[in-house]
């Protein structure tokens, strides 16, 4: 299986293709240099082989390599960054407390 993250501006979400076919996406809303992430979705055909993670991971490593601040309104997203604090300091610390992540250090 061959999985590749890429972006699609048009639909403001990036998606995950798995062998070409778009298994599950992200979407966003864009505000000048923030990003909020709103849904994340897997095809139910490919749930349960670890996509939604790798799907949040790349959009959150572009966004980071963009300069982009995240607001993580999705609770997929917002939970993998509570899983992995390596991306909290996309996180504004301003908006850290809305999003139960005050507790946590950048």
């Amino acid at each position: 299986m061959s999985h590749v993250v890429v972006p699609n501006p048009q639909a403001s979400r990036y998606e995950i293709q798995v062998d070409g076919e778009t298994a599950g996406f992200t979407e966003y809303v864009l505000t000048g240099t923030v990003i909020a992430f709103t849904h994340t979705q897997i095809d139910r055909r490919y749930e349960g082989q670890g996509l939604g993670g790798v799907l949040v991971r790349g959009a959150l490593d572009a966004v980071k390599a963009d300069g982009l601040a995240v607001l993580p309104y999705c609770p997929f997203v917002r939970g993998y960054i509570a899983r992995h604090p390596e991306y909290l300091s996309l996180v504004p610390a301003s908006e850290r407390a809305e999003f139960g992540l005050d507790t946590q250090q950048a």
